[in-house]
């Protein structure tokens, strides 16, 4: 099943059902209203949007309507919870060997986390706004996972039987922001603004054999100024699944329905050709691409986002066919 949340002046926006192939959607008006009100009622409301998902797809639905991205907002506009983790220690092991910084051995058992603004998410074809070019601005391709409740205290595996819908993430990050906030020692705050999510949720039997293990095994396809800057595999380098960063949260407290939980920027190792180090799966963040210019020539020559930028996140299925639609974004500054 596919939903998405329509524009429609609100703060939550209308709930709507979405064609497999997305082309087609339906209000979800009788149903239920927002998805937030189908996560609170699970059982109930998701088996009544599912018949209308089979009948969509069927052609025979009396309502349907062209489904348009440009419509959407995130799928949930504003959650409970918005935690995000960095699941891909890949990333981690690169930025800190930028800076001649080991990897605490605790990072590869602990997953890192941080919870960010999730008052006010913007949808997957509205700019990024951004106050100044000098806060160094970055895009971060992620998967993300909207959870029922899981109670605190659940194991990584039952943890995954939490997971009702995924989706995809542009976690945006001001790195020139980010050392004196972490220096501090509290954490992301000015760092971290808007999060984007795709024009579509999708259930996790939307992914097939792609979802195993708690793990997305697709391609994450980054597109930067119409240019494909990174074709990064989701699963194999996965060091935590998503039960896992469940599982973490819920150590001390329990995790509502709606909560939202990211993977972190997705990231590929390396590879050896003729003695040189390679990524050939290109890169899901500046800062990554940044850090390898470090490691390989002394110093970083690929410059953040400027206004006027555009960033296309994308995940297509086996078959070739878009999973989530495309976050497709432009930078902007704000308006005078």
């Amino acid at each position: 099943m596919k939903l998405a949340t329509y524009k429609d002046g609100s703060r939550d926006g209308q709930l709507v059902v979405v064609s497999r192939d997305l082309t087609t959607a339906h209000y979800a008006t009788g149903i239920a209203d927002t998805l937030q009100q189908v996560l609170d009622d699970w059982n109930f409301l998701a088996p009544q949007l599912e018949d209308l998902y089979l009948t969509l797809n069927t052609g025979k639905a009396r309502h349907a309507f062209p489904f348009d991205p440009k419509m959407c907002m995130a799928p949930l506009p504003r959650a409970y919870q918005w935690a995000d983790g960095s699941a891909y220690i890949n990333h981690v092991e690169l930025v800190r060997a930028a800076r001649h910084s080991e990897v605490p051995k605790t990072f590869y058992t602990d997953p890192l986390m941080y919870q960010g603004g999730s008052d006010d998410f913007i949808g997957p074809c509205d700019p990024v706004v951004v106050p100044s070019e000098a806060f160094g601005i970055d895009f971060e391709a992620e998967i993300a996972v909207v959870t029922g409740d899981v109670p605190m205290g659940t194991s990584p595996d039952q943890a995954l039987e939490g997971v009702r819908l995924l989706m995809l993430a542009n976690d945006v990050s001001l790195r020139n922001l980010i050392p004196d906030e972490l220096a501090k020692g509290f954490g992301f705050f000015q760092s971290k603004p808007a999060t984007a999510f795709s024009p579509v949720a999708v259930t996790p039997d939307e992914l097939g054999e792609a979802w195993e293990g708690g793990r997305v095994h697709l391609t994450m396809q980054s597109t930067w100024n119409g240019r494909k800057v990174g074709m990064c595999e989701a699963g194999p380098d996965m060091t935590f699944h998503f039960g896992q960063l469940i599982a973490h949260i819920c150590k001390t407290r329990n995790v509502r329905a709606g909560s939202i939980v990211g993977s972190g920027t997705v990231s590929n190792r390396g590879v050896e050709e003729h003695g040189k180090k390679d990524w050939p799966k290109g890169y899901s963040c500046i800062a990554e691409k940044r850090a390898i210019e470090t490691i390989l020539d002394g110093k970083p020559s690929t410059e953040y986002m400027k206004f006027g930028d555009t960033i296309r996140i994308e995940m297509k299925g086996k078959d070739g066919q878009t999973v989530f639609g495309a976050i497709d974004q432009s930078i902007a500054a704000p308006a005078a």
